[in-house]
């Protein structure tokens, strides 16, 4: 047998595979196997999925609300009706009401609020867990309900009758600007109560047992420590509620005040009773132009309530 090179070794199918010999080369460089490029995939524009909810509110509302300020600009309707008596009074009456709601809703939310996070008596978390479900009941439902405790036939002037032998009870001032007053304050205080409870609640307690046990006395408490940390839930809350009174048609209507006249009122007033829909388009202008301006200042303290 001839001598093979040392290290190489033949095949032979008898005794097995043993360490085979080298082919010969084809010339070619060998290459490398291909790599799987993942193939990408189609992605649909952000602005594609806004079409959808831009086309919604453009049927829904901008094109209504344009067809509102079209009518709004016929000739002579902002002079006549900013000439006019009633607009004037009736500007005057929604932001007297509303302010003095608003300033009726801080004062008696941050007393009850106060009461409900801090002084510990029965039932305080049903009464929390009350004012989440008042928050859905419509403004009518308040406003009938106070028709029948203190309307004139209402049961406080049932049990005045009663009780005296007069005719007649001394209860009526449901159908004056302080009846819608009361109505407007006993419906929007717990929009008010709502994020002073929610600040409460991440307050640290320990503030309150160090500053008592300084001797400092429940009103001192409040006012120097409870107070500061709750002026920004108070301004978020009497801003909303300030925009909410603006724009109230249900409590004014249902309390049947007749010499109160709002800017809602009025918008009614001209369209459905005097069919002068150009006066009630300018007076529904001008009602949602201080309703955005107020939105504005809204979303300004809620951004710096949360910051």
């Amino acid at each position: 047998m001839a001598d093979r090179a040392p290290g190489l070794v033949e095949e032979h199918p008898a005794k097995g595979v043993g360490p085979a010999l080298p082919r010969p080369s084809s010339g070619r460089a060998p290459t490398a196997p291909a790599e799987h490029v993942p193939t990408p995939r189609r992605t649909v524009p952000p602005w594609v999925w806004a079409l959808p909810p831009v086309a919604v509110l453009a049927v829904a509302f901008l094109y209504p609300l344009g067809l509102v300020v079209q009518e709004s600009l016929a000739p002579g309707a902002y002079g006549d009706v900013f000439a006019s008596a009633s607009f004037r009074e009736a500007l005057v009456t929604t932001v007297w009401l509303a302010v003095a709601s608003t300033v009726g809703c801080l004062v008696l939310g941050l007393v009850l609020a106060v009461v409900i996070a801090f002084v510990p008596f029965p039932g305080g978390k049903a009464v929390s867990k009350f004012i989440d479900v008042f928050l859905s009941f419509p403004s009518f439902l308040v406003t009938l309900a106070l028709l029948f405790l203190y309307g004139t036939v209402g049961m406080a002037n049932g049990v005045w009758t009663d009780v005296t032998g007069d005719p007649s009870g001394p209860f009526r001032f449901l159908t004056t600007p302080w009846g819608v007053l009361l109505a407007e304050i006993t419906y929007f205080t717990p929009f008010v109560m709502r994020p002073l409870l929610a600040a409460f609640s991440q307050m640290e307690t320990a503030q309150l047992e160090v500053a008592s046990s300084l001797g400092a006395r429940p009103l001192r408490i409040v006012r120097q420590v409870i107070l500061p940390e709750a002026l920004p839930a108070l301004a978020a809350g009497g801003s909303l509620v300030l925009v909410m009174c603006l724009n109230e048609f249900g409590i004014v209507l249902f309390t049947g005040a007749k010499g109160v006249t709002t800017l809602p009122t009025l918008v009614y007033s001209k369209a459905i009773l005097e069919s002068d829909y150009a006066a009630a388009c300018v007076v529904a202008v001008v009602d949602v132009a201080l309703s955005v301006g107020l939105y504005v200042l809204y979303r300004g303290v809620s951004r710096r309530a949360r910051a």
